[in-house]
Formats: structure tokens, sequence, C-alpha cells
């Protein structure tokens, strides 16, 4: 095996900036071996300088556009080559376009559920397969309240989320029996570039990027017999509707 002292081996696409960066640096704290998956050269190479000055050895990146079957396939294959196994994936990538269902354009709808829904099944087939030999491994979806929970100006997003809630739960009820276990955390407001950023806004009561972090470590310790298959992660005290 490529990682001499056998650490543990994690995936984390979108992992460049905001929830999946948060996940990387957590991963990277507990002693996992992790490579960072990205969309951007430019957010992959600034993330990378920066993690590699104290986790030196033991984070990579590539870049890979989830919704590029072929491009994902290639990355967990270039991961399981250099790595020698995979422990966990992370399906993070993720991004969002709003607006009323009549009015939303078919390349923005695309865009949302190809990445969301689409590239999160093309990680998690490609992920799985390793696993399976290995016969063990533990696929996480970041997911969102969203696919529980539908919103004006969300058809989008919520189409893409309530969709990868299921595809979750599918497969998890699929590979469960072989060794590999699938979560999905479903996390309320995060206060990260997710959103534009907006100076009149009160953001204290949102989650942090590393509280959803948090979620995905304590998640791995779990004893082999558990599976804690769907979490939400709300707010303490988002602000009051009127």
């Amino acid at each position: 095996m490529a990682n001499g002292d056998s650490r543990p081996v994690a995936l984390v696409t979108g992992g460049s900036r905001g929830i999946g960066r948060a996940v990387v640096v957590a991963l990277l704290d507990g002693g996992w071996e992790v490579v960072v998956g990205s969309r951007s050269p430019e957010s992959l190479r600034e993330a990378l300088g920066r993690l590699e000055q104290e986790h030196h050895g033991r984070v990579y990146g590539r870049v890979a556009d989830v919704r590029d079957e072929s491009a994902v396939e290639a990355l967990v294959a270039w991961v399981v080559e250099r790595c020698g196994r995979l422990d966990c994936l992370v399906n993070n990538a993720g991004l969002g376009r709003f607006g009323p269902v009549d009015q939303i354009a078919g390349d923005d709808w695309r865009l949302v559920i190809d990445t969301n829904l689409t590239g999160a099944f093309y990680a998690l087939k490609a992920a799985a397969r390793p696993m399976i030999e290995q016969g063990s491994g533990w696929i996480v979806n970041i997911a969102s309240l969203a696919a529980a929970n539908p919103f004006a100006s969300g058809a989008a997003y919520n189409a893409s989320k309530f969709g990868l809630l299921g595809l979750s739960e599918a497969a998890m009820l699929d590979l469960r029996q072989r060794g590999v276990r699938v979560t999905t955390i479903l996390p309320g407001s995060v206060e990260s570039d997710f959103r534009p950023p907006d100076p009149t806004r009160d953001t204290t009561w949102m989650l942090q990027p590393e509280d959803v972090a948090r979620v995905v470590v304590d998640l791995l310790r779990y004893p082999e017999r558990a599976l804690p298959s769907r979490i939400e992660l709300r707010p303490t005290r988002p602000p009051r509707k009127q």
C-alpha cells in the first residue's frame, strides 16, 4: 500500500473551499490521508499551497469536474493507485441557482442537477467499487435540509437535494451488506462562500463549515456495527419568522 503507515484515505469532492475544505482540514487533523477534488485549478492550487504547509505528504489534489463521468472515474482510479486504497468518499461538490420555477433557465437547471445529483452519483458509483473489493468503506453525501423542505425559488436546488437523499438511501441499502456504509448529512444554513457576501446580513446564527466537518469526523468513529444513515444538522437559534 502506498501510504506506508496504513493511514486511512479519504477523497473529498469540492474540497478546496467552504464545507469541503473544512472537512479536508478535519480529516487531516484526525490523521487521515486526504485527496482534494476540485473543478477549479486555481482554487485547488491555493488550497493545497496552504494545506501542504501543515500536512506535507498527506494531502494531494486533482482537478476533476464531477459532471464528467470519465473524469470522476479517473480521479477515483488515481486515488487508489496513489494511496493504495479508498476508505471514505465525501461527496460535497455542489452549487445553487435560484429563481421561480417559471423563470429559471434550462441551462441553470441542468447545471444544478448535473452537479449536485448526477455528479454525486458518478462519484458514489466509482468509489463503491474499490470499497467493495477491500470489504469496507464509507460514503458521506453532503445534502441539505432543502432535501426535505422545499422553498420558493428553490425548484432546481430542492430537486437536486431531494434526489440526492433518495440516491443515498437507496445506495445505503444496496451496499451495506458488502461492507460499505452510506450516510447523508443534511445541514441547515451554513455561513460559507455558497452565498454571495452581504455585509448587511446577520450571519452569526448560522452553522459554520467546521460544524459540518465535525459531524463527518465523528461519524467515521462509529463502530462497524453501527450506521447512522441520515443526520440533520440545524442552527440552534435561527431568526424567528415574523
